[in-house]
């Protein structure tokens, strides 16, 4: 996820929200919601005791100390899902006996790195979780980081960080580098330096077949194009990835604040700003309905000059008025990591969200974007708006091509409303309103979605966009049975 932890705490906090703790972005037999990871029945007979005895790592079945803990994901909603199995994978070769065995036992079969997907995609009811979490391992040589599939954000930038280099990424210190990174991977380095999966040069996948395949522009280039943007769980377990760092340099932030009779000129001047700023500054808009009625409305920025005086200037030019409350601070590297991470960790966290890919919005639909948030605040529900720009680096095809489609697009909105570790009925369809209503606001602008924040009953092809048949194509090459599916796969 992209959105400063820093940024969510302050929603909760201000917000009245359910629980005041940073955001990103058991073992009950409840039935879950509509839209929960799909259940598929087993075959009988799996021989799970020689199959533990094959692996290096760990196999958990229901019933076994830890099991619970073993298959949580980040968003407690998911705790009522029961995998048949958790494997937690030691190495590659545990990956290629879990995909085997889980093929010859027709068991549905997921992988999970950091746990993070908004529709619970890495888990699966009486089916097999691969949990790739033990392989962290990291590397650097010659400006080239080697990160283990495992590996989460905040352990990557810290390993980096003593080599004065960094990569582009989300803030969530918990998001796991492969989820992230074959979905586009979004931040505040974005427009300078591009997405995640841009700086990508090689990898090693695991495919449906279990082949280990080392993929670059030059070696399976097809499946080396389609995992760079094409997200997780389609395609292959990616088991390591090769990254071109960047530098870790000194950034310069800017916090600006409005009130809302000003909102409609903020997103304006927002819009603005995200089509004509350098591609050294970025600036994340957030729009926030809060539980006591009211919307607030700020930009957090970054400038990788080291200052951000000049940016913050130029966003207030664009918008037409100087921010009521302005802040302009310098971090280091590592300093703004945690900053924007809320920290080095972040705690379990229930919400519902979903994202819609934007094109620029005429006055109708800003008119139109700014009555969801201020709806929601009249019903006393705490849910925002979270606008990250594209542009720069972002709008270029990398080297080695990518199926991230959307780099023409102005920026990315992502909805997002907290939700207790269970929610009631009332308390899921009132942030589901909030997001449906949001969706319809933007229509008139949306290119699409964005996968790494995909949701429930949205057509997988709109994540896509034009690429959305050329990755059909290579799911066929690569995974001709369709072993890896869920609801929210390539099909």
């Amino acid at each position: 996820m992209s959105v400063s932890q820093v940024d969510r705490r302050t929603f909760l906090k201000t917000g009245g929200a359910l629980a005041a703790v940073a955001l990103t972005s058991c073992s009950d037999t409840k039935p879950t919601r509509a839209g929960s990871p799909s259940a598929r029945t087993v075959v009988a007979g799996p021989d799970w005791n020689g199959f533990k005895r094959s692996l290096e790592g760990t196999l958990t079945l229901p019933g076994d100390t830890g099991y619970a803990a073993a298959h949580q994901l980040f968003n407690p909603r998911w705790d009522s899902v029961q995998p048949a199995a958790v494997v937690r994978a030691a190495n590659p070769n545990d990956i290629r006996a879990a995909i085997l065995f889980a093929r010859k036992y027709k068991l549905a079969f997921v992988p999970k790195s950091g746990g993070h997907s908004y529709v619970g995609a890495s888990t699966v009811n009486r089916g097999m979780m691969l949990d790739l979490g033990a392989m962290r391992g990291i590397s650097y040589a010659d400006n080239i980081v080697t990160v283990n599939s495992g590996a989460r954000l905040y352990d990557v930038h810290a390993f980096l960080d003593k080599y004065g280099r960094s990569l582009p990424t989300g803030t969530c210190p918990t998001v796991g580098v492969a989820g992230l990174a074959l979905g586009g991977g979004i931040g505040i380095h974005t427009r300078t330096y591009g997405l995640t999966c841009d700086r990508i040069v090689s990898m090693g996948v695991i495919t449906a077949d279990g082949t280990a395949r080392v993929v670059s522009p030059s070696s399976d280039p097809d499946l080396f194009w389609a995992l760079r943007g094409g997200g997780g769980g389609n395609l292959g377990v990616v088991t390591w990835f090769r990254f071109a760092t960047i530098p870790a340099t000194t950034l310069g932030f800017f916090r600006l604040t409005w009130p809302v009779s000003k909102a409609a000129a903020v997103v304006r001047g927002w819009q603005k700003f995200a089509q004509a700023a350098p591609a050294t500054a970025w600036g994340n808009l957030h729009l926030d309905a809060k539980s006591n009625g009211t919307v607030s409305v700020h930009v957090l920025g970054v400038s990788t000059t080291g200052s951000a005086t000049g940016a913050a200037a130029l966003l207030e030019q664009y918008v037409g008025s100087k921010a009521t409350v302005r802040t302009i601070t310098v971090k280091t590297h590592l300093e703004a990591v945690k900053y924007l991470g809320g920290g080095t960790t972040s705690p379990r966290t229930g919400f519902l969200a979903g994202s819609d890919v934007l094109r620029p919005m005429t006055a109708a639909t800003i008119t139109a974007l700014l009555g969801v948030l201020k709806t929601a605040a009249r019903a006393k529900l705490s849910a925002a708006a979270i606008l990250d720009p594209l542009g720069g680096h972002a709008a270029k095809v990398p080297s080695g091509g990518s199926s991230w489609g959307w780099r023409s697009a102005l920026g990315v909105v992502q909805w997002y409303s907290e939700l207790p570790a269970h929610p009631t009925d009332a308390q899921f369809n009132a942030a589901q309103t909030f997001i449906t209503n949001g969706h319809a606001a933007v229509r008139p602008a949306t290119a699409g979605g964005y996968v790494n924040y995909v949701e429930t009953g949205r057509p997988v092809s709109t994540y896509y966009g034009a690429n959305y048949p050329r990755l059909q194509s290579v799911k066929k090459q690569y995974d001709p049975t369709n072993f890896f599916r869920t609801a929210y796969t390539l099909a």
